[in-house]
């Protein structure tokens, strides 16, 4: 008699594996942007609150990361988009970086001998750096000047309006808060409502609804800006809060046109959900140097003249 028929083997003869735990959902692009949000927000209103000298050495430590992350992104051209810049460091580079600690460093440790002004150093900075990247970069050497010509203005101008007397802390509060909203309103509202492209080469994703999120975020803060500094009307300050919602969506632009011209998608990888620091304070950027602006031109503090 024959023996029993054996079981057929089975296609999978592995030891069975203990289940594998569910993976954590990734955090969506409005938590990061609030993650990110509660992590800066905090630091820079202390950092304001604490006084000029502290601000001041923020924004010297902000300076020096953007002028970095800015060379970074210039040294080449990629052909495909990457996640961020890993340029190293050059002598256009170097040049930056050394103008940025020529125009803010005296500000907080003034010098005991005589410092060129801090227009000559940034006409200087530029056109070294320039100078200095020609050779490898040819014409695209004009964005390291560029560079220079951004970020070291930008960031004197937020150490000036808040060494303002009288109205420098509340002026200063007032921009970072409009940027937030504005830059938190933009995102909400373009992702629930959609509609037509702002800005469609440029960066895919801003929306016409955005901006107009954008606008009455701002417009909100102004008027909470208002109320709280006592001004018998909201209007002047909601307005001037709405248009500079335009400038500060303005400066996203422009730092999307010039990552995307370089062919990174961020400008580095240390802030969550905006990349680098550049990412998160481009915005910023254009409205600093729209609020300074403004001032030299009425010759006094914004709130004065609202």
């Amino acid at each position: 008699m024959a023996p029993p028929a054996e079981p057929a083997p089975t296609l999978d003869a592995s030891p069975r594996s203990s289940p594998q735990p569910a993976a954590k959902p990734a955090l969506t692009g409005l938590q990061k942007r609030l993650l990110s949000a509660a992590i800066l927000l905090p630091v820079a209103i202390a950092a304001l609150w604490l006084g000029a000298q502290v601000w001041t050495a923020l924004i010297f430590i902000f300076a020096l990361a953007m002028a970095w992350e800015w060379c970074t992104i210039c040294v080449r051209r990629r052909l495909a988009q990457e996640p961020y810049p890993d340029g190293a460091l050059t002598l256009a580079g170097i040049v930056m970086l050394a103008t940025v600690v020529a125009a803010l460093l005296p500000v907080f440790m003034p010098f005991p001998f005589p410092w060129p002004s801090n227009l000559s150093i940034v006409v200087a900075g530029a056109a070294l750096a320039v100078i200095a990247a020609w050779p490898r970069n040819g014409p695209k050497a004009l964005w390291f000047g560029l560079g220079v010509l951004y970020v070291v203005p930008a960031s004197l101008a937020a150490v000036a309006i808040r060494a303002q007397a009288g109205d420098g802390l509340p002026t200063e509060i007032w921009i970072v808060a409009l940027v937030v909203a504005a830059d938190t309103g933009a995102y909400v509202a373009g992702r629930s409502i959609g509609g037509p492209k702002l800005a469609p080469r440029i960066s895919p994703n801003k929306t016409w609804a955005g901006l107009a999120g954008a606008i009455v975020s701002a417009g909100i803060i102004g008027a909470v800006t208002a109320v709280i500094i006592g001004r018998p009307s909201v209007m002047p300050l909601t307005l001037v809060s709405g248009l500079l919602a335009i400038v500060e969506q303005g400066g996203d632009l422009f730092e999307s046109y010039f990552k995307r011209h370089f062919g990174v998608k961020d400008s580095g990888r240390i802030i969550p959900g905006h990349g680098g620091v550049l990412d998160r304070v481009d915005g910023l950027l254009a409205v600093i140097l729209a609020v300074a602006g403004l001032e030299l031109a009425l010759g006094e503090g914004i709130f004065a003249w609202l």
